[in-house]
């Protein structure tokens, strides 16, 4: 099992009745990702240092990864996390796939929801379906 109690990445993937530039437009833009997921200052350049507006505050997050229109991965926050977003092309259609890993243990007390890794993984899980779903009514309109 290797790490102990070591929570696995959300991944979540859905297909959107639109086509990968349009999806790509709406996920790596600060005025595309804030229309579904948190007001942000995001700009697409691998290092540039962003804030995603959280209901607990801002959230500092680094840019980790530009590969147009195929792939965004950034840091968020201070606790390892790394939040990506991986599109690949259908004819018309895109597939995306959200991926929110870095976990640690699932007994770790994350300082900023002051719960454990585990039970903040399951909230989240839950969040994303949400925001994933939100995703799909940007792109398909």
């Amino acid at each position: 099992m290797g790490v102990q109690n070591q929570v696995e990445d959300i991944k979540q993937t859905v297909v959107y009745n639109a086509p990968i530039k349009k999806v790509w437009e709406v996920v790596s833009t600060s005025e595309g990702i804030g229309s579904w997921f948190m007001p942000n200052d995001f700009q697409p350049v691998v290092g540039h240092e962003f804030h995603l507006q959280t209901p607990f505050g801002p959230s500092p997050c680094k840019v980790l990864e530009v590969d147009e229109p195929n792939r965004i991965s950034f840091t968020w926050d201070l606790d390892g996390w790394v939040v990506s977003f991986n599109l690949k092309e259908l004819g018309d259609k895109t597939e995306f796939t959200l991926i929110h890993g870095g976990w640690k243990s699932a007994e770790e007390i994350l300082p900023k929801a002051h719960q454990p890794s585990g039970v903040v993984r399951e909230k989240m899980n839950g969040g994303w379906v949400g925001i994933v779903g939100k995703l799909k009514q940007v792109v398909e309109n």
